[in-house]
């Protein structure tokens, strides 16, 4: 009882927060809530980073119409409204981005938050009759694992195991897991040393199936346990479907699942998630080609799932935490189109494009406006032409990760029919035909940034239009 009437005073504080947020929201500076998230080292840190040091100093802003015509007067950094959020490092990521041997950031492991207040002039007709209004950003930054996590509430653990054993025989890592799992008896009683070792084998198979290309690795707090690490809210692992008795190992594990969504899946959405008005989805398309394609039919099943989170109605709970608000706008960002040659762009956006319109008709979404795009955040690569023995080769060339050394790389030609490599992957195929693609870890190169410019880019102004143009 006293649990449900905490439940009942929750929903009802939150809904007058809401009421409070509608009544003054017309009276009071614009507030733009932007999630970033990313799948599988897609650079989000980067990303967030870049954005905003290039909308202080918007030089190489050009796509940004309110960049490009003076709209933004200044942009500056604030104090973020939530207090009990780590405030992203920008200042430090930025330095080691900038400084004369720049390095790569770490990743993002925990959920962070960045204000960024820009001063807009209006423009049209009423643009002399009022002064410059401030537009706040803010930007929250969590791990992309956390949004497939979503799709678990709408499932029981019988049905996550049957499907997380399926996906496990057929990807790096699954059979050392499913050699763990048929040593075991669930139906026995808990011994909770058998508990960590399936739970440490299934873990250990997610890990190796992220480092090979795999984008849908749930649950994420598995990848990413920060201060659980340990806790018995992490200790599961799906078992075949069956009778558990009570005390058993079965049932305990069952119980643990249930645990994870109460205490760990369900409060991030309801506190964070579902206060987000723009999205923004960072993908390494390239590295899921290169992986084959059983990763490019993961990358698409991801983003089927991310785009299930964000429509809210079959979902009792999703149902409430949003209480009339919805995501505006949501952008899958291709990552990383510096390790192509510009010729190779459209490809890279038209099959990004390709999975997504899959993906929505997957999840039957029809809400917020979507859009696929192939970005690079920070530039790391020069074009040139070379010659080979078939004729001239468009390749880009950088620093090697790690080397220091020079190296012109050509990834191989990516079809202009998104299909052919979309098709194999959804057929199951093991490994692509008739093709070969290759991927490369660049180092950031090092920057000499005039006045007024922010690092070097591509389309980043373009993904900033889609996302908070219209707000500017």
């Amino acid at each position: 009882m006293p649990l449900v009437i905490a439940a009942i005073a929750d929903q009802i504080t939150r809904g007058v927060d809401t009421v409070a947020e509608t009544l003054t929201s017309p009276f009071s500076e614009p507030v733009i809530r932007l999630g970033v998230t990313g799948l599988s080292r897609a650079g989000k840190t980067v990303f967030i980073t870049s954005l905003v040091a290039n909308l202080m100093d918007r030089g190489r802003m050009p796509q940004l119409r309110a960049a490009a015509n003076g709209a933004i007067r200044t942009a500056y950094l604030q104090p973020q409204p939530d207090d009990t959020l780590p405030r992203f490092e920008y200042e430090t990521h930025l330095a080691r981005l900038t400084a004369k041997e720049p390095t790569w950031p770490d990743g993002t492991r925990q959920i962070s938050e960045l204000r960024l207040s820009l001063r807009v002039q209006p423009t049209g007709l009423l643009s002399g009759l009022s002064g410059p209004r401030t537009v706040h950003l803010d930007i929250v930054d969590y791990p992309g694992e956390w949004l497939l996590d979503l799709g678990l509430l709408d499932v029981d653990y019988a049905t996550w195991s049957e499907a997380a054993i399926a996906r496990a025989a057929g990807r790096p890592g699954g059979d050392d897991f499913l050699l763990v799992l048929a040593a075991l008896d669930a139906k026995a009683k808990l011994d909770e040393k058998d508990a960590q070792a399936l739970a440490h084998a299934y873990t250990t198979h997610l890990q190796v199936s992220r480092e090979a290309g795999f984008s849908d690795c749930t649950p994420g707090r598995f990848l990413l346990p920060g201060d659980l690490a340990g806790s018995p809210v992490l200790t599961f692992a799906p078992l075949p479907k069956g009778s558990y008795g009570r005390g058993s190992l079965g049932r305990e594990l069952e119980r643990r699942f249930e645990s994870y969504k109460r205490n760990i899946v369900k409060p991030f959405f309801r506190d964070h998630f579902s206060k987000i008005d723009r999205q923004v989805v960072l993908m390494d398309v390239l590295s899921a080609i290169h992986a084959g394609p059983p990763a490019v039919d993961d990358l698409r099943q991801a983003m089927a799932d991310i785009l299930g989170a964000f429509r809210p109605g079959r979902n009792d709970f999703l149902s409430r935490i949003f209480q009339g608000r919805r995501v505006e706008k949501i952008l899958f960002a291709a990552t990383k189109a510096d390790h192509l040659h510009h010729t190779q762009h459209p490809q890279l956006a038209a099959i990004t494009e390709a999975m997504l319109r899959e993906a929505r008709d997957k999840a039957r979404f029809a809400g917020a406006q979507t859009q696929a795009m192939a970005i690079a955040a920070l530039r790391t690569t020069v074009e040139q032409t070379v010659e080979h023995k078939d004729g001239p080769l468009n390749v880009v060339k950088g620093q090697l990760l790690g080397s220091g050394k020079q190296a012109a790389f050509y990834p191989g030609a990516l079809p202009a029919d998104p299909s052919h490599l979309l098709g194999p992957a959804q057929e199951g195929a093991q490994k692509w035909l008739d093709a070969d693609y290759q991927v490369m870890n660049f180092a950031p190169a090092p920057l000499t940034l005039r006045p007024g410019d922010g690092p070097p880019h591509i389309r980043l102004d373009k993904a900033a239009e889609f996302l908070i143009g219209d707000r500017l």
